[in-house]
């Protein structure tokens, strides 16, 4: 009797092991699973607040965008104005020349009815003074006038200068004849520009690369500085086999890259399905190379064009 209790004291402390371990086990894995879920969940937070961020500051370049098309429009009002001005003087200045064309034809009249030529000489003479003044106020009022015009020439071209560079920036458009790459961060997806603001660079503003007349790669302006800028490399976009170079030619585009589709309201949602666990990120490159540091040597000349210059 006592074996058979000793039997089955061994048999339920075997069973209290079994048991024990796989309770074990079953308790391991709810902790990993439960780190595995926290990993991710912080890694969404991070996402979540890098593209609040991103919004943030799209938001205050459209906000400065707004306000310098505001000033655009007031300087154009402003010389509006100012050409208003200078119309209504040409008018002035062209009824004052008439006046005085019909002044010199009066004297000539006049003198064609004088009589005996001994008599007409201090006449003559006279009238000669006053003709030679008139002659002479009549070419500076024609002078004034070709200036006037001119003036007004430029000053319409300043505004439709304006104007198109004001259309422009409000539609996300650069506006520069062409420029190259000057460095090339590929492990950051983004790459540096020989050209800024200044030459007419739009943050935004969607960009080709081009290398022997055709387009293998297409960019989106992420920032820009008076005499630089950077771009991030639109995914899907480079050719296939090809790879960028510092050199490569950059002109504007008229393709606008598409924006991702917004994303369907929280209540509208199916369940969510189980998140599998993300691959692992990618090593990233040495962190002591600044990807904002400017290259020792640019590779080429950058060809440019520079951003309209007031007349005035």
């Amino acid at each position: 009797m006592a074996n058979v209790f000793g039997i089955l004291t061994a048999v339920l402390l075997a069973l209290a092991a079994f048991v024990a371990l796989k309770n074990k086990d079953a308790y391991q894995n709810e902790v990993d699973h439960r780190k595995n879920e926290e990993t991710m969940l912080a890694a969404s937070k991070k996402r979540l607040k890098t593209a609040q961020d991103e919004l943030t500051e799209k938001q205050k370049e459209l906000s400065e965008t707004r306000t310098e098309v505001a000033k655009l429009r007031e300087t154009e009002a402003t010389q509006k104005k100012s050409n208003e001005g200078l119309k209504s003087e040409i008018e002035s200045k062209t009824t004052q020349t008439a006046a005085n064309k019909t002044k010199l034809d009066e004297i000539r009249a006049k003198v064609a009815e004088l009589g005996a030529i001994k008599d007409l000489v201090p006449k003559v003479k006279g009238l000669v003074a006053a003709v030679e003044e008139a002659k002479q106020l009549i070419t500076s009022n024609l002078a004034k006038l070709a200036n006037l015009a001119d003036e007004n020439t430029r000053m319409e071209s300043f505004i439709q200068n304006l104007k198109n560079e004001g259309t422009m920036i409000a539609n996300k458009e650069s506006y520069f004849k062409s420029t190259l790459i000057n460095s090339i961060y590929p492990n950051w997806g983004f790459v540096t520009l020989s050209a800024g603001s200044t030459s007419g660079v739009v943050a935004g503003s969607t960009l080709e690369v081009v290398r022997d007349g055709q387009a293998i790669a297409r960019l989106l302006v992420s920032a820009v500085e008076s005499g630089t800028a950077s771009a991030s490399i639109v995914p899907d976009s480079l050719t296939q086999g090809t790879v960028l170079m510092v050199g490569d030619k950059v002109t504007p585009s008229t393709k606008p890259v598409e924006e991702p589709a917004a994303p369907a309201p929280a209540a509208a949602q199916p369940e969510a399905a189980p998140v599998a666990p993300e691959p692992a990120p990618a090593a990233l490159p040495d962190l002591g190379t600044d990807p904002f540091a400017e290259p020792a040597a640019p590779a080429a000349e950058v060809e440019e064009t520079p951003a309209a210059e007031s007349e005035f």
